[in-house]
Order: structure tokens, then sequence, then C-alpha cells
């Protein structure tokens, strides 16, 4: 049978939301509410769930940061797009409040985990577990500020507004950290040719940087830190002034919606 997009698209977040987002319900010993796994591995032969994995991350049972970004992110911006959906295209699901319901589970359950996890001025280290004096990813504090933000503005229209301020705060943090001029983050040298600093891409496999004398990577920017740097900054500008609403699917329509 053929399968529209959108079903697709339902299909995949809710297997995310289910086996790679941990809610503290006792799934395992590992079950911290928030916490991610990188990946979530099947039997390809019936479907089962056979558990976590990572590549990029220090374990299956720790967070990749960069990873729990992205869910942060991702479940946020589909929850605006839904938005845009009519109510019959989610009737096959559950229907629109359930699945609303269990992507603002997913999105506030990692949300509350960076929050807990990342340092003072916002910015995670690259794994919640790894051991020793570890590097800091500001691609994943780039990635989550707009998470953070997003979410912020979803809660804010469902009236929790202490929840909003909360979280909106909190992605107003990490923007702050990132393009603070005498910051660590932005880089100001013209021979540089990225905007931020200190980006992570693949640390147990050793592919980023460590300076000759240091111990960790440090000093590189990465295309996917860098992009969505430029995204949070647009992002909150337009907020600032009230403009056009931004959305990776046309802010005109979440504009409309709200």
């Amino acid at each position: 049978a053929r399968v529209g997009l959108l079903d697709r698209l339902i299909q995949h977040a809710r297997a995310t939301a289910e086996f790679s987002v941990y809610y503290g319900r006792g799934r395992d010993g590992y079950d911290v509410r928030g916490r991610v796994a990188h990946e979530s591995l099947f039997n390809a032969a019936n479907g089962s769930y056979r558990g976590p994995n990572s590549q990029q991350g220090y374990s299956p049972f720790t967070t990749w940061t960069r990873g729990l970004a992205w869910a942060m992110l991702g479940f946020a911006e589909q929850l605006e797009f839904l938005d845009t959906v009519d109510d019959d295209s989610l009737t096959s699901h559950g229907g629109r409040a359930a699945v609303e319901q269990w992507m603002l589970d997913a999105a506030c359950a990692t949300s509350d985990y960076y929050m807990e996890i990342a340092a003072s001025d916002g910015i995670p280290y690259w794994d919640s577990g790894a051991p020793n004096l570890e590097p800091v990813d500001s691609s994943a504090a780039a990635i989550g500020a707009q998470g953070l933000l997003r979410l912020a503005r979803i809660l804010e229209a469902a009236g929790r507004q202490p929840e909003a301020d909360l979280y909106r705060q909190a992605g107003l943090r990490v923007v702050e950290t990132l393009f603070e001029e005498t910051g660590p983050y932005l880089s100001t040298d013209s021979k540089h040719q990225g905007l931020i600093l200190h980006s992570v891409y693949h640390w147990p496999n050793r592919w980023d940087h460590v300076p000759e004398g240091a111990t960790t990577p440090r000093g590189e920017s990465s295309q996917w830190g860098d992009y969505h740097a430029r995204e949070a900054a647009l992002y909150v500008q337009r907020l600032a002034c009230n403009g056009p609403y931004l959305a990776f699917f046309g802010g005109d329509r979440v504009q409309a919606a709200a």
C-alpha cells in the first residue's frame, strides 16, 4: 500500500519518541528522563526492538548531546508543522491531541535533560557520560538553543507561561554565550573560515583537531554548527523585531496558524 509522506513522518517521529527518547518510566536501568540514544537497533526480519547504540557518542547508555539537540529541535519543529495539517490527516494516528501530546512529551523531556546537564553558560559537553576532561560541543548548543526557543513559543500559545519562560530564558542564555563578542565561541579572526568555535565532529574516532600540547579538541567550526547558529540568530532577531516567523516549511503558515 502506498504511504504518504505525512504518515511516514509521524511513523518515524513516533518510533524515535518511543525508542530513542527516555522518560524515566523504568524502561531499563539507564532510563533517565530526557536522555536519548544516538541509534535504536531493530531486528530486520521481524521489526522487534533490540537495543540502543551509539557511533558518535561515548556509549549506548550515555547521551551524545548533538543527538539530544537534534531531538529537541526536531520535535519542536514538527509540532509547529502540525499546525498546518488538517485534523483528518491525523485521525489514523490517534488524532491530533494524541500526536501532539507524545511529541510535546519528547520535546519537554529532552529540553529538560539538556538544561540539567549543560554548563552554567548553556553549552554542553559532547556527551553526558564520557569520563575525564572532555570537549564541549558548541554545535549541540546552537541546535539546542533553537529547540528551547521554539518549544517556549509552543507552550506560551498553550497557556503554559511559566514553562515557556523557563525554556525561553535557557535558549536565550545559550545564544548569548555563543555570540558574545569577547567570549570563547564567536570567531573574530578574519583568517578563520568558521563562525562558531569548539564544535565536535566525531570524537570517538578522533576525527577532531587537538592542538599541540592539548588533550581535547578545540578551535574548529563545522557546517552544521555554523548553519544552526546563523539560523538561531535570525530566529531571535525576527522575534525581537516582531518580523515574519521563520520555520523550515514557510513561516507565514505558522504565523497564520498562531
